[in-house]
């Protein structure tokens, strides 16, 4: 290994990673078995020191914002609003409870794999996420973050800081559908989350969609999304139809055909908008 830094604020962190070539560990789930058998060449940055990027907690804007080193046990365990239920549901699926102690949340995202657990349901709270570098911070959506797969927008001098999840992105309810070869420590065939918030005669005033693991990229489905507002709660699953999920592009390899996703995902979409429906009323 060519060298190892750990250090203790994020002004140390981001100068060092100013010089490139930096590997960046958090809580190291994704990093060591994507080596294999290959040994680590390039240098290593352990940021699990810097504190202040751990936690949950509301932002001046009205909404609420998670650190870079925040584990998935510590979504599940924190009190949130309703419309995180999909990622605290989905939090709990991120390998055993073992990984969910040590993974973080910005790991995940910036694994950027394809059927990342993470990724729907912050897509469904409009999440952004915020760079940090040395000569200053910037946000975007993550919708514009996420690249591809294994690829992201964040720049070598870059470090994940927080994920941003605006006030509008907290309104009404959420679920999550996950479906795999087998219950527990699985890779997603399908996934999807979606969020509904309805005035008090159950008619929808919001709705947000996104399904991965059916595309390169975790994908929000804004016709759909379209569809559904003006109508009646109780009328939601039936409006997902095969052409809302156009903009998906699911691929065959191990686990499941293409063509076995997209039906996949099509019934995920109509659970989880029956789940997210359950007391989504304002």
């Amino acid at each position: 290994m060519a060298g190892y830094a750990q250090p203790t604020s994020l002004a140390e962190a981001v100068t060092l990673l100013g010089d490139g070539g930096w590997t960046v560990l958090a809580g190291g789930t994704d990093v060591y078995p994507a080596l294999g058998e290959t040994p680590l060449t390039s240098p290593v940055m352990d940021i699990s020191r810097l504190g202040d990027l751990r936690g949950i907690a509301p932002s001046p804007d009205g909404g609420i914002r998670i650190g870079a080193l925040t584990t998935w046990t510590d979504i599940v365990r924190a009190s949130l609003p309703p419309a995180f239920r999909a990622l605290q549901q989905a939090a709990r699926e991120v390998g055993s409870v073992q990984i969910q102690n040590r993974a973080t949340i910005a790991g995940n995202l910036c694994n950027a794999s394809p059927a990342a657990d993470g990724v729907p349901p912050l897509l469904a709270l409009d999440a952004r996420v915020e760079l940090a570098s040395r000569s200053g911070s910037r946000t975007l959506p993550l919708s514009d973050f996420i690249q591809g797969n294994r690829k992201t927008a964040r720049d070598s001098g870059e470090l994940l800081t927080f994920i941003h999840v605006p006030a509008a992105g907290l309104r009404g309810n959420s679920a999550f559908f996950k479906l795999g070869s087998r219950r527990y420590l699985v890779i997603s065939i399908a996934m999807i989350a979606a969020r509904l918030a309805a005035d008090g005669n159950g008619i929808i005033t919001d709705a947000a969609v996104a399904v991965g693991a059916c595309s390169a990229v975790a994908q929000r489905l804004p016709a759909l999304e379209s569809a559904l507002i003006g109508k009646n709660l109780q009328a939601a699953a039936g409006i997902a139809a095969p052409q809302h999920l156009a903009v998906l592009s699911p691929i065959d390899d191990v686990r499941a055909p293409a063509g076995y996703r997209m039906e996949a995902a099509l019934e995920g979409v109509r659970r989880a908008l029956t789940m997210a429906g359950e007391g989504a009323s304002a």
